[in-house]
């Protein structure tokens, strides 16, 4: 379930003030990083793996998912999930439930937004040109970060084709786009639609 693999270890938004240097250096994360700022909304079909370094248990996941500036929609199976940056809400078909809570950035190991937007300041970034595209390279040394290195490669017209992140505790995750694309934001895009008659669960209270 993605829901249970977002849970598991699951972290996304921060936005990042990058020196007139740092941007020089890194041209197309920058050109990613505006497409964000000018509201415009990535969407695409996406495979996610999460691999436990001390089990070796793989969590997978598919689906579709729209991202933007703040936050994320993602659609798999019987789950659909909003992240608007302060609340996410889960709507579970098979169980007729929604579940509300207060969203917790460093309790995202998925984290789309935040990954594309730069993770926060205790990143330093480079990018490599490798064939067809380019990969961008966020690494720290903070102690408290959840992830140690991020890779994305990104294809020739800066849009993201596959994020890959190893965590604090060697676990593994990697998520792969397919068919991404930025669109216009639409109205009622991130809307969370469910029947009239499901169980709502709020744990904000």
């Amino acid at each position: 379930m993605i829901f249970k693999s977002i849970k598991v270890f699951l972290p996304v938004l921060a936005t990042v003030v990058f020196s007139f240097s740092l941007a020089a250096q890194t041209p197309n994360f920058d050109t990613l990083k505006s497409k964000f700022e000018e509201g415009l909304v990535f969407e695409s079909g996406f495979e996610h793996e999460l691999t436990d370094s001390y089990t070796g248990e793989v969590m997978h996941s598919s689906g579709s998912i729209w991202i933007d500036e703040v936050g994320y929609k993602l659609e798999s199976e019987d789950q659909l999930l909003v992240v608007d940056g302060e609340i996410t809400r889960v709507y579970d078909s098979s169980r007729n439930r929604v579940i509300i809570d207060t969203y917790i950035p460093e309790d995202d190991d998925f984290a789309p937004s935040r990954m594309l937007k730069g993770v926060d300041s205790t990143y330093s970034i480079s990018e490599e040109q490798v064939e067809n595209g380019t990969r961008v390279i966020l690494e720290t040394e903070d102690d408290f970060a959840v992830f140690l290195r991020v890779e994305i490669l990104l294809d020739a017209q800066q849009n993201p084709v596959e994020i890959t992140a190893c965590d604090i505790s060697e676990n593994l995750i990697v998520t792969t786009f397919k068919n991404g694309s930025f669109v216009e934001m639409e109205e009622g895009l991130f809307n969370l639609n469910y029947p009239d008659d499901a169980e709502i669960v709020d744990l904000r209270y």
